[in-house]
């Protein structure tokens, strides 16, 4: 018999598993079950979009892409940021096309931390970037923010955890879970101690795209002197209703993107060709596809926090993304048994806040990016629910 113990690497296995995909997983073998609980947009991949993916499989272009991804894609990015957020890349060094926003971050963090690198996290956040620090043997150096603060990370906070060995920041905004945004004025204060430090930022911007009222979203390479600082992790899953193309990308400087793009080539080669004909398109065409769903999200949000409200749940509105994240501590139950006990009883599924980070504890992740009538459903059913605690 085989002892695989002498064999794994111990860093892997003491990562722990997902908070997020357990929740899923058991609910996936659950009947009468509505899952609130991935950031899986309901929208279908706009036409367009679809049309430019099938047309390139008809014409044959199954063929390896560049490493860096095809010249057209890059081209298109390098516009969409010039359009979008103002900042401008060569799309011949600066960018590279990735699988999906998650495997850029992993390339990111692989390139930039050695190991005993203090690694900057702010939580709550996705639950991906402390385990890939770890597995880059840094150490990872928890900021934790806070209701009162609405979730974001103050210049206060940043600078008391900066250490000697303190080599990057991971900036999660606009933030999953909490739906978070940090506007201008804010950015320039972390900014500005990024630079004072000599800091390195990766700033995942994946819900770029989806904010909320007047104030657009600010890439934190825009601000002065960020840009040559900054590696910004962005992609087309949640703008585009693109998570099964599996599509993302990173920009930022050319010398750490040749690096990232070595990683990529030995790990993956490049990623998918139909995907990147499709992603053409929708960065073409798309504006008006991400406008219309930015506008059903925010109906959305608005709905799902006064509803959560009248059930008598302290919820901070989120500016961003497509979650809540309301306090459930009036219910006297630790995140993790609110959502074990509401999907035993009432077959809803939402994620513990403290999947999320320790300070997440007292909350849990709701997304909003299904359709109404399941929202409304599962808020009619979760108001049972705390009635039944309650009374």
């Amino acid at each position: 018999m085989i002892d695989y113990n002498d064999f794994l690497n111990d860093t892997i296995v003491s990562l722990p598993p997902s908070g997020i995909r357990k929740f899923f997983d058991i609910a996936n073998e659950m009947q009468d079950v509505i899952s609130l609980s991935i950031g899986e947009p309901d929208f279908k991949t706009p036409w367009h979009v679809r049309e430019a993916g099938i047309e390139s499989l008809e014409r044959g272009r199954t063929w390896y892409s560049p490493n860096r991804g095809f010249a057209e894609l890059r081209e298109e990015i390098s516009k969409y940021f010039s359009r979008r957020f103002y900042v401008d890349y060569d799309p011949k060094t600066d960018v590279l096309v990735s699988v999906g926003g998650s495997e850029a971050i992993d390339l990111a963090i692989r390139t930039l931390v050695t190991p005993g690198d203090d690694v900057l996290i702010v939580e709550p956040s996705f639950v991906c970037y402390r385990p890939m620090v770890i597995a880059a043997q840094g150490n990872p150096v928890i900021i934790q923010t806070k209701e009162k603060d609405s979730f974001k990370l103050t210049a206060e906070e940043l600078q008391k955890s900066i250490t000697p060995k303190t080599k990057l920041l991971i900036l999660p905004f606009p933030n999953n879970p909490t739906g978070a945004v940090m506007r201008e004025n804010e950015l320039l204060e972390i900014s500005k101690l990024v630079k004072e430090h000599n800091l390195m930022v990766i700033s995942d911007e994946i819900y770029a795209e989806l904010t909320y009222g007047d104030a657009q979203h600010v890439a934190f390479s825009k601000l002065p002197d960020m840009k040559e600082r900054s590696v910004i992790i962005n992609g087309f899953s949640k703008s585009y209703a693109m998570t099964g193309w599996r599509l993302g990308y990173a920009v930022g400087p050319k010398e750490i993107i040749s690096q990232m793009t070595k990683l990529h080539q030995y790990a993956v080669m490049c990623a998918p060709t139909t995907a990147q004909y499709a992603a053409i398109e929708a960065l073409k065409n798309g504006d008006r596809d991400i406008a219309r769903m930015r506008s059903e999200y925010d109906m959305r949000r608005r709905f799902i926090v006064d509803e959560l409200r009248k059930i008598g749940f302290s919820c901070f509105e989120p500016e961003g993304a497509f979650y809540v994240f309301p306090n459930i501590t009036i219910t006297g139950m630790t995140s993790e048994e609110f959502c074990c006990r509401l999907l035993e009883t009432k077959h809803i599924a939402v994620i513990p806040g403290n999947a999320f980070g320790e300070c997440g504890e007292g909350f849990v992740r709701i997304s909003y990016s299904y359709s109404l009538k399941h929202i409304k459903e599962a808020l009619s059913r979760i108001k049972e629910f705390v009635d039944e605690i309650l009374n």
